[in-house]
Order: C-alpha cells, then sequence, then structure tokens
C-alpha cells in the first residue's frame, strides 16, 4: 500500500506520538523514526515531509541530537517544533543561547501571515511554550515567522520555502490553531494526499500478519479491553484457527470482571482458554511496592504462565499483543532520547529469555485508530467502549504492597464508582475512570467511633488518546454520592479524595 508519508524524527518529546496522531487525523500517514536514523532509510521511504519533534536537551549539551547535512539538503520540506527548531537554526547558522526566562505554558504569538504555514490564521493566537534555550539569531537567508508577545522569536523560514520552524508544540490542544498550522505544512507546503484509510490499513495489517507467522501457531493473551480484543479478531480474521486465546485471570482484575469478559467474547466467535493463575500472581508480588518492580514482575510472571499454556495447545510459537503506540513512548523505546515513564508490562516487562515470539499488530496504531478498526471488524461496542484497563490491572492501582484483603477494598471502591457514573450517563463520555488505594491510613470518625483506616483516589479524565489529559469535571453533587457510598459500604476506607491532575504532569495511572 503506497501512501504520501510523514517522517516524525523522535528527539525524545513526549509529545512526539501525539504529532503523528495529528497528522493522521487529517487522513495522511505519519512514522516515528529515532533523531538518528541513518539519511538512506528516511530516504527509502519516499516522505513528503519531515518533522522535528520537540525534547529535553540542549543544542549546546556535549552529544545532543542534531540533524545531518544531507537531510538538510534533501529538498524534502521539514518542520522543526520546539528543540527541533532549535537544532535546524543552529544548524543553518543562527544563533541559539539560553533565555534569561524560560517559557512554560499558554503564551500569546503574532503570526506573520504573508507564507503558506500560517494561511488563514489569526493575526495572534494562543500557543503552548515549553523550552528554556532560544533562538536569538536567524540563520542567514531565514525570514521571522512568529514571536511572542514576551519578544521571544516563535517560528522562522529557511531560504527555499523547505525549512520551517516552531518554537512553540502545534499538536497540543492547548495550541488553538495548531491542527490548522499542521493542516497547512501537510498540504500547502508537503503537497500531501488525504490517502490514510484504515479500511485498507486493516487488510494490509492482515496480510503483513500471514506472511509474518507462515504456518506457526498463535496464542494471544486476551484481558477483556480494547486493544487484546481488536487483536485478537484481527488475527482469528487472517489466519483462522491456528490463533489460540488465552484469558488469564492474574487476580488483579476489578470486580466480576473474568465473567463478564468471558461473556462478551461468545459473540466474537474466539477460541478462549480461561486460565486462573491468580495465585501465581500475588505470589510473585507478595512483598513489593516499587511499582516498576511491580510491572516488570506481571509482565514477566504472564509470559511464564503464556509459555506454559502453549505447550499445552500445540507448540505455539507466537505470542500476541495489543501493544499500542502509546505503550511503546512511555516505556522510552522511540529513539535514544525518549525517557522512561513508566515500564508497561507489555514492552520494557518482558524477560529477555522469553521463548515466545512477539505479534504486535496494532503497534504503530493509537486508541482511537483501533477503536475505528474494531468497527471495521464488527466488533460489538459493549467491549469497543470499555474504558482502559492497564495489563498490570489493579496491580499498579493499589499502591503499596499487593494483598489480597487490599485488591477486595480497591474493588469494591472501584465497583462503587464506575456504577455511579453508568447510573448518571457519564461513563460514555469520560475517556478513564478508576479508583486508586493509597497507601496511606487516615484517622475518622464513624457512629462516634474514632477510625484509622485506609484512603481512596477518584480519578477520571477526559483524553482522545491517552497522551494527554485532563482531569473531568464531574458534578460534586455526584462525587459527594460517590464518597458516601464508599465510606458506607466499604470496610476499611475512611476517606476519598478526588485527583484533579492532568497529563502532562501526571500520568493517567498512578503507577
Amino acid at each position: 500500500m503506497l501512501l504520501d508519508t510523514v517522517i516524525v524524527l523522535d528527539y525524545g518529546s513526549q509529545y512526539t506520538q501525539l504529532i503523528a496522531r495529528r497528522i493522521r487525523e487529517q487522513k495522511v500517514y505519519s512514522e516515528i523514526l529515532p533523531w538518528d536514523t541513518p539519511l538512506e532509510k528516511i530516504l527509502a521511504k519516499s516522505p513528503k515531509g519531515i518533522v522535528l519533534s520537540g525534547g529535553p536537551n540542549s543544542v549546546h549539551a556535549p552529544g545532543a541530537p542534531g540533524i545531518s547535512e544531507g537531510l538538510l539538503n534533501s529538498g524534502i520540506p521539514i518542520l522543526g517544533i520546539c528543540y527541533g527548531m532549535q537544532v535546524l537554526a543552529k544548524a543553518l547558522g543562527g544563533t541559539v543561547e539560553r533565555g534569561k526566562t524560560a517559557e512554560y505554558g499558554r503564551a500569546t504569538v503574532t503570526f506573520y501571515r504573508n507564507n503558506p504555514l500560517f494561511e488563514g490564521l489569526s493575526e495572534t493566537s494562543t500557543v503552548w511554550m515549553s523550552h528554556w534555550d532560544q533562538v536569538l539569531k536567524l540563520p542567514e537567508g531565514a525570514s521571522l515567522l512568529a514571536e511572542s508577545h514576551e519578544g521571544v522569536l516563535a517560528g522562522f523560514a529557511g531560504e527555499g520555502g523547505k525549512i520551517w520552524a516552531l518554537q512553540f508544540h502545534p499538536e497540543v490542544v492547548h495550541t488553538r490553531e495548531g491542527v490548522s498550522i499542521l493542516r497547512n505544512f501537510l498540504f500547502s507546503v508537503c503537497a500531501c494526499k488525504p490517502d490514510w484509510d484504515l479500511g485498507e490499513f486493516v487488510e494490509s495489517m492482515k496480510e503483513d500478519i500471514r506472511e509474518k507467522t507462515g504456518e506457526q501457531r498463535i496464542i494471544c493473551g486476551l484481558s477483556g479491553g480494547v486493544d487484546s480484543s481488536v487483536a485478537a479478531v484481527l488475527t482469528s480474521q487472517a489466519v483462522g484457527d491456528r490463533l489460540e486465546c488465552i484469558f488469564v485471570n492474574n487476580g488483579l482484575l476489578r470486580q466480576n470482571e473474568a465473567e463478564e469478559v468471558l461473556e462478551a467474547y461468545t459473540a466474537l466467535d474466539l477460541k478462549v482458554h480461561y486460565v486462573d493463575a491468580g495465585e501465581r500472581f500475588l505470589e510473585a508480588l507478595r512483598g513489593v511496592t516499587d511499582p516498576e518492580r511491580k510491572r516488570k514482575i506481571i509482565g514477566e510472571t504472564f509470559i511464564r504462565v503464556f509459555e506454559d499454556i502453549a505447550e499445552k495447545v500445540g507448540g505455539a510459537v507466537w505470542l500476541l499483543q495489543g501493544t499500542l503506540y502509546p505503550d511503546v513512548i512511555e516505556s522510552g523505546h522511540q529513539g535514544k532520547g525518549a525517557a522512561v515513564i513508566k515500564t508497561h508490562h507489555n514492552v520494557g516487562g518482558l524477560p529477555e529469555d522469553m521463548e515466545l515470539r512477539l505479534l504486535e499488530p496494532l503497534r504503530d496504531l493509537f486508541k482511537d485508530e483501533v477503536r475505528a478498526i474494531g468497527k471495521i471488524l464488527g466488533i460489538p461496542r459493549n467491549i469497543l467502549g470499555r474504558h482502559p484497563f492497564p495489563g498490570p490491572g489493579l496491580g499498579v492501582r493499589c499502591l503499596g504492597e499487593i494483598t489480597q484483603e487490599r485488591l477486595e477494598t480497591l474493588r469494591k471502591a472501584d465497583a462503587i464508582f464506575l456504577e455511579s457514573l453508568r447510573q448518571e450517563g457519564l461513563y460514555d463520555s469520560i475517556w478513564q475512570a478508576f479508583c486508586v488505594l493509597l497507601p496511606v491510613r487516615t484517622v475518622g470518625v464513624m457512629g462516634d467511633i474514632r477510625t484509622y483506616a485506609e484512603a481512596v483516589a477518584l480519578r477520571a479524565v477526559e483524553a482522545q488518546d491517552g497522551m494527554t489529559a485532563d482531569w473531568a469535571r464531574i458534578d460534586p453533587v455526584i462525587l459527594d454520592k460517590v464518597a458516601r457510598r464508599i465510606c458506607n459500604e466499604v470496610p476499611g476506607v475512611n476517606r476519598v479524595v478526588l485527583d484533579i491532575t492532568g497529563k502532562p504532569p501526571g500520568t493517567i495511572e498512578w503507577e
């Protein structure tokens, strides 16, 4: 499938995946590569444009990521964002220095609109800044495109119309006209065609699965969530009965989840084996409180369970997983500069000596794209509409030591919260909602008796892809009912708090 493609070079920004997603929203295929990808590999993909992401580095730091002269002279349109702008300015002979003050958050910028990148934009607009280094002097022949009201150079264009640079982030929702800027780059500067079609991509993925696996058998670790369900149905339609699905109850599921998931899968024509491995997981997690250790233990235990099952179902060679782009980026696996935010059990948490080979057909997709593919495949809405649930399950929502008693407490509180949201008609409008059991005890009073019990945090967020998120503004009357029910109906809990942190600076999950 030959598509117009835009390459996003990753310089370590946590927004890199978001840039790619915004491009795909315009029906232009985008692919992420590390910033130091050899030039010949980039050119082999015949990109219509290149985007340089932001990143945490200073261009003056020893060994700082840069850009090759060959790419600069390739004639391919390039858009540098934040650190990417500083890389371009330095490479072209401009001056980049530490600014007198940093700029973080919303800023007002004036656009000089006599150029294709800002066509149709307002004269001034709100953008999202995140930088300390600043371009103080433009490269020779470059023209000023924008500057902030604080006098910071906010954009420039190189000579010849092939180099474009922005100090702010057009990909985030806080930049009011960011989508228009990206559209202008794609269609006015790069002359891309909007030919990225998920329906065609589904057939391409099926063919890729068939070619990769040959006649070998595959097992799939089903979780009941959107990602693994879509991966399983996609692969089943590609290889038929060579796929065996395994639903592992790891003892870290929500209330009644195993029964509900197995019932939902009866409509998908999948061969599903149920394995109760709860005791095995809890024993491996005994006494562990560090979140990274939890994730790695859960990841390795999953693999060992799957390896045991693989022998019993006829020597499977492949392990199918519903790994997505956000899993990869947060685990620090895209580019040398990317930071590890948290190790996802299905990426960085996998053991090095695993016997099964990984099959991850959704690895380059975002959650909304996966849901769209699920609709194409005919997966029921009751599965596609489920809130995201982490692979490690309640293991990363039960903070501190994990015990059967604490898990039961968390399950009951979580069930009350989700039930209340459904009763109020809010469940489908919220991206993700859940409870977190905190590793602290607080003093309370119930029935005139002093209590010293655990605290529960309510977490509900609004998002499009999980890469960024804002806390959901739920009516305080509803929150009051939830808190009262949890304290009255869940033994061992005497306090409920609300998490109102966005992403960034927090992540959606607490661990």
